[in-house]
Order: C-alpha cells, then structure tokens, then sequence
C-alpha cells in the first residue's frame, strides 16, 4: 500500500479539519495515510486527536507516494526543502492567501481521486545553492525554492553583484532578492521583479529600493554563478534569509554565493490550466482584496 503524507499547518488548518477529510477520502481509496503536522509534538502521539496515525515528516519520507501540504505558500516551502533530498513530491492545498503554488482550493479535495489512476503531471522546479564566505572560509550554506534575500538592518548597504566574476551592478540601497522562476512572484515581485514562467531555468536579480536609478533586475541563465558582496566604509549590520528563514548575519567583505542546485522541487498538477491564467487570477484576487 503507497503511503501519503498530509502535512497541515495547524494556523491555518485549524484543527486539521481540512487534512482530516482528505485522509478519509484517501483511505477510501485504499492509501496509507500519516498525519505529520508542520508544528509535531511527540507528546501526543500517544493520544492523537484526529484518529490518525502522527509522525514526524523526515521519519515517513522513504516510501512516500507525495505530500499533500495544507496552508500557504510558506508551508509548501517548507515541505519542499525536506522533500528535495529524496524527490517526494508535493501537493499543495491552499489554505492561505496568494496560494501561488498550491494547485487545489479546499473546495476542490475531490479531485484527489485522480490520485488512484496516477491522473496527474509532475512538475519540476529549480533550486538554488547558496553560500556565504568569509575570509576564503564558507560560514554557512543552504538551499531555497523561492528566493536568497539579502539586506540592511534597518539601514541603507553597499552591494557589488557579479555574474560569473562578471560586475553586474553596484549599488546603494535597501538590499537585494536572488529568486528562482518560482520564486519571481514572491518577493522580488513586491520589489518590482519580473515575473518569470515558473518551470524555466533561470535567476532573477532584484535590487530591492535601490538608490540609483540605472539599478535594474536582471534575469540570468541558470548556468551562471551569482556572487553578492557587501561592502562599506564602514560595518553596518546586514542579513541574508533563505525562503524567508531565519536571519543569517552578514558584514563587509563577505561574499553570498548563489548558483543552480542539484536539487529539485517537484509539484503535482491536476490539470493544463495556464500559469498565464493562474497568475491574472492570483494578482487579480490580490488587488481586490486590497479596495
């Protein structure tokens, strides 16, 4: 019997009311199922309260059929960071905002039957590597789906940003976004990016409230090694966040290296709906809400 994962977000699930529904739907059609909430207490898997068997996600990867995500784009984010290093892939139900990955509605769970006949495409997504150096050490290193953001702490920093050793802009201002096609209509979006088809094979650079007005986003082969320096006469407090993670401090002189991953997310999709159509109904949905 294939297993699958829910992995719901208890803030925007609540109760796991969606999650639960989908499981009996599953278990109708014959899968295992296991609940492995975004926020797992050992504590209560002795007496889970949705009936279901609980665990955590990195233990039940290994012979996943997918995972089905319940909350917003940040929960699909996290699943696909931890499903990256094995393929399982995901499938988003959208219980948050924008949604923009997610591929279901909660009104539309019934189209889960299709995952009996295996009626459905996967469909891959690059990454991105990043790594930060210091005096010709690597301090720390990570991988995202969405975006590498780089900025001051509160204050304006200087950024030098090279392609392949290249220079391909310098500027003052608030920092910078380093995105993904998949990641072109989060942040770098907001900073005035372009929005890029989600399955190319690209890097976006977007300088974010630069202070000069040739500052420009750039949309690289993803072939290219992206390096970022920070730079000042004097130290001024600067981070660098992955998908939107904790803040990773930074200071002159390091160096953001940022390039293709090896790894992949990949997506499941029910149906040939344009990302054309997707993304005039998502950004259309935004601004209606915003009247």
């Amino acid at each position: 019997m294939q297993k699958i994962i829910l992995y719901p977000n208890a803030e925007s699930d609540i109760d796991f009311r969606v999650a639960i529904k989908v499981a009996k739907i599953l278990q109708g059609l014959g899968r295992e199922v296991v609940l492995c909430p975004v926020t797992f207490d050992e504590a209560t898997v002795a007496t889970p309260k949705t009936g279901l068997q609980e665990s955590a996600i990195e233990d039940e990867l290994k012979g996943a059929e997918m995972i089905i995500t319940f909350g917003g784009d940040g929960t699909i984010l996290r699943a696909a960071r931890i499903a990256a290093e094995c393929g399982v892939p995901v499938l988003g139900i959208n219980m948050g905002g924008k949604g923009f990955m997610a591929e279901l509605e909660p009104s539309e769970i019934a189209k889960l039957k299709s995952v009996v006949s295996k009626d459905y495409n996967i469909e891959s997504r690059m990454m991105i590597d990043v790594l930060i150096h210091r005096e010709k050490k690597v301090i720390y290193s990570d991988f995202a789906l969405n975006d590498i953001v780089i900025r001051g702490d509160n204050k304006v920093i200087e950024m030098g940003i090279f392609a392949d050793n290249h220079k391909i802009t310098h500027f003052h201002g608030d920092g910078t976004v380093i995105a993904t096609p998949t990641g072109s209509t989060a942040y770098s979006l907001s900073a005035g990016g372009p929005i890029v088809e989600p399955t190319a094979k690209n890097i976006i650079i977007t300088p974010i409230c630069a202070h000069v007005l040739e500052a420009k986003s750039f949309v690289l082969v993803a072939s290219r090694v992206v390096t970022t320096e920070i730079g000042s006469k004097k130290t001024i407090p600067a981070f660098v966040s992955v998908d939107g993670g904790k803040h990773i401090s930074v200071q002159k002189g390091d160096i953001i290296e940022v390039r293709n991953s090896a790894k992949k997310t990949k997506l499941i999709r029910f149906d040939d709906t344009s990302f054309y159509h997707k993304i005039s109904t998502k950004l259309a949905t935004r601004l209606h809400g915003a009247h």
